[in-house]
């Protein structure tokens, strides 16, 4: 159940690891309220919150290439809404918002995500009266992406056991008809799981 990319080091020993997850729900919800709510005219206060964002990912133990890869695939994302606000407006200022509090909001719930196992979050979700239906529908959600990217795997390693010529176009024509299979083969499946839970009781 521990998928390499996505619960790689949520369970590493560290004084982060260690914090009770409710103190970091709350400390994230804080954090970012202050970084929404803080115009960009108070630059110590994002200041403040990079530096202690760096210092909790080095307190965490959580190697930095790791987050790195994270946080730059995510960036790509805040990137492309970032421009967009180049379109309105002030654009520049506007650009400059989006862009250094998405960011930070992004480091964020990456950091929080990174150092705290997924159960746990449903624990205290369900502690805090939370409506079942919405934790279960998380729990069902996070358990069944590990079935997607172990599909997608599969799919990827078949794909090259049959592909002997290294060719840019070949591997991009490759890669579109996996997506397309991937998503029928996921419809598919998700229709088998519902029929197999209602035939067992569940609603």
């Amino acid at each position: 159940m521990r998928h390499p990319y996505l619960d790689r080091f949520s369970r590493i020993d560290s004084p982060i690891h260690r914090i009770p997850t409710h103190v970091k729900i709350v400390a994230v919800i804080v954090i970012l309220l202050v970084i929404a709510a803080t115009p960009l005219s108070y630059p110590i206060v994002f200041a403040c919150a990079g530096v202690g964002l760096v210092s909790v990912a080095w307190l965490s133990r959580v190697p930095p290439r790791f987050l790195l890869r994270r946080m730059f695939l995510l960036e790509l994302f805040v990137c492309g809404v970032a421009v967009l606000s180049l379109l309105q407006p002030g654009g520049l200022a506007v650009f400059a918002r989006v862009l250094i509090k998405s960011t930070l909001c992004v480091a964020t719930a990456l950091l929080f995500s990174t150092t705290t196992p997924y159960v746990d979050l449903l624990q205290t979700l369900k502690s805090w009266k939370v409506p079942s239906l919405l934790i279960t529908m998380l729990a069902l959600m996070y358990r069944y992406m590990f079935v997607f990217f172990d599909e997608l795997g599969r799919m990827q390693r078949a794909r090259t056991s049959r592909t002997f010529v290294d060719k840019r176009m070949l591997v991009w024509h490759s890669l579109a008809t996996i997506v397309a299979q991937l998503f029928i083969r996921s419809t598919e499946r998700a229709e088998r799981i519902y029929a197999a839970m209602c035939a067992r009781g569940w609603r």
